[in-house]
C-alpha cells in the first residue's frame, strides 16, 4: 500500500459504497430474526472481525486468485458493476433477483459475517473498487465499514425502534440509488478496457 496515495474523497465513496452494499442497516430484520434464532445473542465482535478478515483477504489476493483463473481486475470489475446495479436495483425496486438461502447456518460457521456481511456481493464490490481506486483507500473504507457493522450489530434493537419499518425503507431505497450510480461509473470506466 502506497500511504501517499491516501485521498479522503476516495474513502469516502469507497466507505459509502461498501456500506450501501453491506446494507447492515436494511439487513436489521433479517439480523434480529438470526439474534433470535441464537438464543437471542448476537456476538458482535467475533463477527465484525471474521467479516473484515474476508474482505481484507479478498483486497489483498483477489487479483492473484483472479489471475488464477485467467481474469483479469477491470474484466471483474465490469461483471461487478452489473452485479452491484442488480443490487442498487434490489433496494430501489423493492424486488428479489438474489435467491436467499433459508437455512441462516448453512455454508460458514457464522453465518452473519458471511455471507450476510461480507457476502460474494461485498467481495465482488471490494474487486470493482480495485480498478478505480488506491488499496490503502479501500482498506480505510473497509475499517470504516468493521466498525459500523460492530456499532450495528451491538445497537440492532436501538436502531430497529429508531427508524421503524418505513425509516428502513427509505434509508434502503436511498442508498440503492448511490449503488446504482456507483455501478454505471464503475462500468462506465472499465468498459472500454473490456475483453483487451
Amino acid at each position: 500500500m502506497n500511504l501517499n496515495e491516501i485521498s479522503l474523497q476516495q474513502i469516502i465513496t469507497v466507505s459509502f459504497t461498501l456500506f450501501a452494499v453491506i446494507d447492515m442497516l436494511g439487513n436489521t430484520p433479517v439480523l434480529l430474526s438470526l439474534k433470535a434464532k441464537m438464543g437471542g445473542h448476537i456476538r458482535a465482535l467475533p463477527a465484525t472481525l471474521a467479516s473484515g478478515a474476508l474482505m481484507l483477504l479478498f483486497l489483498f489476493f483477489g487479483k492473484e486468485f483472479l489471475g488464477l483463473m485467467g481474469l483479469d481486475v477491470k474484466s471483474f470489475a465490469v461483471a461487478g458493476s452489473i452485479v452491484i446495479f442488480i443490487i442498487g436495483l434490489e433496494m430501489v425496486l423493492g424486488l428479489e433477483f438474489f435467491k436467499t438461502d433459508p437455512n441462516p447456518r448453512s455454508g460458514s460457521v457464522v453465518p452473519i459475517a458471511f455471507p450476510l456481511i461480507a457476502g460474494s456481493g461485498t467481495l465482488t464490490t471490494i474487486m470493482s473498487l480495485k480498478a478505480n481506486f488506491a488499496n490503502v483507500n479501500i482498506f480505510a473504507g473497509i475499517l470504516i465499514n468493521c466498525i459500523v457493522i460492530f456499532v450495528i450489530l451491538g445497537s440492532l434493537k436501538w436502531i430497529e425502534k429508531a427508524l421503524g419499518p418505513s425509516g428502513l425503507i427509505v434509508v434502503r431505497k436511498f442508498f440503492g440509488v448511490i449503488l446504482l450510480a456507483i455501478a454505471v461509473k464503475i462500468f462506465g470506466t472499465n468498459i472500454q478496457d473490456f475483453g483487451k
